[in-house]
């Protein structure tokens, strides 16, 4: 099973705005708008690494999830892929 994890906190800085969260990812020199639940997963996910359910649950403990496949985690996590700032491990 994948792990994923964060990319490491000394390549972002980190700045909030009303309902966005700006991340400038030092690395590549781009600035991405995150809102809502982006941030959350960048925080819960972090450096270690861990899979898409253990996600899950450690979101579903905060926060008001569906369920563990069909709750857009997944399309979420491709996303911050995309973005550069998670990566499978």
């Amino acid at each position: 099973m994948t792990l994923y994890r964060a990319c490491r906190v000394e390549t972002l800085a980190i700045a909030w705005l009303d309902d966005f969260t700006v991340v400038y990812h030092r690395p590549s020199g781009i600035t991405h708008l995150l809102t809502a639940p982006a941030p959350e997963i960048l925080a819960a996910l972090g450096e270690a690494g861990m899979t898409l359910p253990d996600l899950h649950a450690r979101l579903a403990a905060s926060f008001e999830l569906g369920d563990a496949d069909g709750g857009g985690l997944p399309a979420r996590i491709a996303e911050l892929v995309a973005a550069g700032l998670v990566e499978p491990v």
